[in-house]
């Protein structure tokens, strides 16, 4: 290490108690030597106990059945979420609503977000009664464990647009060593073969078998392992669940109107698609400092502020883009169901 790079020391020592996970980017959170001696495993044990802890206190905000069902895979699956006719309003004015989009190329896959923003709701109604709606704030409050207004986007997954690469999000990982909830209200069907949602059930527990995984992962991050799992979002191989004592990931092919919320410090992935498929959803999540022992007190969940976070952090990383880096690109006005750019790439 640079001597100079030593004045980093107090930046990244303060980065220990709040939710950075890049091995690659903190020699500390990602040192062999402190990992051997068990200092991931030690956030990842922390983080986990207090994650329960904030849950009991949020118990009362969903129901018994959904409650179990989290604690036992680690989502909840609804089909037929909403009322037929509700639905089928919300869908007719998702599809209708043109909006500035984002767009991001991953592999051979493009991923479109129309933020949520106060315009957006204001022009789909039904949306904004969506995640206004008792249970839709419950399910995203438990499952991310803190009484905060996750961020959302209507998001569309265009699969095989170019011959380029797979698409990563197609291996299974866990987003980060702590609780965090995604959820997705799907709005098309989605077959097995084209690019479902994949979970492995249960992988949110931190037994002491994944214990014991996140600890040899953690020693060998910054030296031996893919770029995606060194920046903190650990790989694992089909082949790597028996170990865990976990079975094989389930594949979520639904009918729309199935939402799915679920903790993805799980085991996940974008399920391969065998042809050029298009996936249209509400799709939200919510991440915060996983060693705060409280539930509330988040600011950026105040009216008028929540809803505009989306717009906020694009424009940050705009214009901070030679410092933060911008993988989202400007795509103009169009619509969730807008076909991609004929040459795979974002305009």
């Amino acid at each position: 290490m640079k001597p100079a790079r030593y004045l980093l020391l107090p930046w990244w020592i303060a980065q220990l108690p709040t939710g950075a996970k890049a091995f690659s980017d903190n020699p500390i959170i990602g040192s062999p030597l402190l990992n051997r001696w068990g200092l991931h495993v030690a956030r990842v044990r922390l983080a986990g106990m207090l994650a329960g802890v904030r849950r009991k206190r949020l118990a009362h905000l969903v129901s018994a059945e959904d409650r179990a069902a989290f604690d036992r895979d680690g989502f909840v699956l609804t089909r037929d979420f909403l009322p037929a006719d509700l639905f089928a309003d919300l869908k007719r004015q998702v599809l209708a609503h043109v909006a500035p989009a984002r767009e991001m190329v991953q592999g051979d896959t493009i991923t479109r977000r129309i933020a949520l923003d106060p315009a957006a709701l204001a022009a789909m109604p039904a949306v904004a009664a969506l995640v206004g709606s008792a249970r839709w704030r419950g399910l995203m409050r438990y499952v991310g464990s803190f009484d905060s207004e996750p961020i959302g986007y209507i998001q569309t997954i265009l699969s095989h647009v170019s011959d380029a690469a797979p698409d990563p999000q197609t291996a299974l990982h866990a987003d980060t060593f702590h609780a965090t909830v995604k959820a997705w209200l799907f709005l098309t069907d989605v077959a097995e073969d084209e690019g479902p949602l994949v979970y492995v059930p249960g992988s949110h527990r931190m037994t002491p078998q994944r214990l014991a995984w996140e600890r040899d992962r953690s020693v060998r991050a910054r030296t031996s392992l893919d770029r995606l799992s060194a920046r903190g979002s650990l790989r694992i191989t089909p082949e790597e669940l028996p170990a865990l004592d976990l079975p094989e990931p389930q594949a979520f092919a639904v009918p729309a109107n199935t939402l799915v919320v679920a903790d993805t410090s799980g085991f996940h992935a974008r399920g391969a698609s065998v042809r050029p498929s298009v996936r249209i959803e509400i799709w939200t999540y919510g991440r915060r400092n996983p060693f705060l022992p409280w539930t509330g007190l988040d600011p950026f969940s105040l009216p008028g502020i929540a809803e505009r976070r989306a717009p906020l952090a694009w424009s940050i990383r705009d214009r901070l883009r030679g410092l933060l880096g911008q993988p989202w690109s400007d795509a103009g006005l169009k619509t969730a169901a807008a076909p991609a750019h004929p040459d795979g790439t974002v305009p």
